[in-house]
């Protein structure tokens, strides 16, 4: 079956999510600028949701071949990014969890003859 569905919608969750990620990252390192101690935590989430924007756009690759694996890997790409930075993953978050339920939930169509 083609899950273009999934795999559009969770290549564009993990683009947004990426830009979403380096937004955080300026804001971050802006944070440690003008802080005293020189250090920001945003800094640490925002590289988490760069890699958690990569493996969204890995998963929606993989929920073509494995539905499945792909469906949980962009659920956990989505509820992950969301917990990181979540004023900056929203909108990527929904379009991650969104076909990750997809991959998971939509069955397979099989082919049956009439004999």
């Amino acid at each position: 079956m083609k899950r273009t569905t999934e795999f559009v919608l969770g290549l564009l969750g993990g683009i947004f999510g990426f830009i979403g990620a380096i937004m955080a990252l300026i804001i971050g390192g802006l944070d440690a600028s003008f802080n005293s101690s020189g250090t920001s935590d945003i800094i640490g989430l925002g590289w988490g949701a760069v890699f958690l924007s990569i493996l969204g756009i890995v998963a929606s690759v993989v929920v073509k071949k494995k539905p499945k694996v792909g469906g949980v890997l962009l659920l956990i790409s989505g509820i992950g990014g969301l917990i990181c930075i979540s004023l900056f993953y929203l909108l990527p978050a929904v379009l991650l969890i969104i076909p990750g339920i997809m991959g998971l939930v939509r069955k397979d169509k099989t082919v049956t003859t009439a004999a």
